[in-house]
C-alpha cells in the first residue's frame, strides 16, 4: 500500500472518529458535522481504494460517481444507491442555512457510514 493510500486512509479515520464522538457528545451535540463527517470518511475510504486500484479519483464528493468508477474495477464492491445518495445529501444539505440534522438524520448518516467503512477497509486488506 502506497503513502498516498495511507494518508488517504489516515484521514478517513480521523473523519469517522470526529463523527463518532459527536454523536456521542451529550450537550450541544452538531449533528450536521456527523453528517458531513461521516460522508468524508467514505468519500475518503473510496478514493484510498480507487487509488489503489490504479485509478486517479476525481475531485468529487459524490459518492455516486465513486461508485461508478469502483465498480468496473472492483468485482467485489457493490453498494446500495440510496445509501450512498443519503449520504452525499446529508453531507451537502446540512451544510448551509435552511436545512439541519437532527439525531436521528446523524445516527442514519454514521450507521451507514460504519457498515461502508467496514467493506471498504476489507477490500483494501484491513481490519476493522
Amino acid at each position: 500500500m502506497n503513502g498516498t493510500v495511507k494518508e488517504w486512509l489516515s484521514k478517513a479515520e480521523a473523519d469517522y472518529s470526529t463523527a463518532t464522538r459527536e454523536l456521542k457528545a451529550t450537550e450541544s451535540a452538531n449533528f450536521d458535522a456527523v453528517c458531513f463527517h461521516a460522508q468524508q470518511c467514505v468519500e475518503k475510504l473510496m478514493k484510498a481504494l480507487l487509488i489503489h486500484l490504479g485509478i486517479i479519483p476525481p475531485r468529487t464528493h459524490d459518492l455516486g460517481e465513486l461508485d461508478r468508477l469502483l465498480a468496473p474495477v472492483c468485482a467485489e464492491w457493490s453498494w446500495p444507491v440510496q445509501d450512498l445518495r443519503f449520504l452525499t445529501r446529508a453531507s451537502v444539505d446540512f451544510r448551509y442555512p435552511g436545512e439541519s440534522a437532527d439525531r436521528e438524520d446523524a445516527t442514519e448518516s454514521l450507521q451507514i457510514a460504519t457498515r461502508m467503512r467496514a467493506r471498504l477497509r476489507a477490500l483494501l486488506g484491513l481490519s476493522i
